[in-house]
């Protein structure tokens, strides 16, 4: 098997290192989170995400991250210590190449089965991100229900 190598579209990823603040109303109301993000050899990103819940308990959560370039495609996962479910992702930048764009397919918080979701990680700066969570509707729409702002520690 051959060695990965990082390609230029590992770029857009290598911006995600470092340590962040993250304030997101819906996940964890005032309380802020933090997540450190670090590189595997420029071919993988993993982040783990620490705060407290609404509920007060403690939270955790990985994202994992990287290119297959097979697929020609972004690719990732996404758990956490308040569900059993893990999302996988396929994905692509936008045109800006500021916007990665994630898709997946996971439970439906408003009914049973299942739902396809979009996440979307976009960079304002070098300093400050979003991640935008949004649900397909029926007629194709993507309506948002949870955005997240990260601001690296510097």
């Amino acid at each position: 098997m051959k060695t990965a190598e990082a390609l230029k579209e590992h770029s857009f990823l290598e911006r995600l290192i470092g340590e962040w603040t993250v304030t997101a109303p819906e996940m964890s109301g005032d309380e802020p989170w933090t997540e450190t993000v670090r590189s595997l050899h420029g071919i993988w990103w993993v982040a783990e995400g620490t705060g407290r819940m609404p509920d007060g308990k403690q939270g955790t959560s990985i994202l994992t991250l990287g290119y297959n370039a097979a697929k020609g495609k972004y690719v990732g996962s996404w758990i956490g210590s308040m569900m059993d479910y893990m999302w996988v992702y396929e994905g692509e930048l936008d045109a800006s190449g500021n916007i990665l764009d994630l898709y997946t397919t996971g439970p439906d918080f408003n009914s049973e089965g299942l739902a396809d979701y979009r996440e979307q990680i976009a960079f304002v700066d070098a300093d400050h991100r979003t991640f935008i969570s949004s649900v397909k509707q029926a007629d194709g729409s993507w309506k948002q229900f949870m955005e997240a702002h990260y601001t690296r520690n510097i």
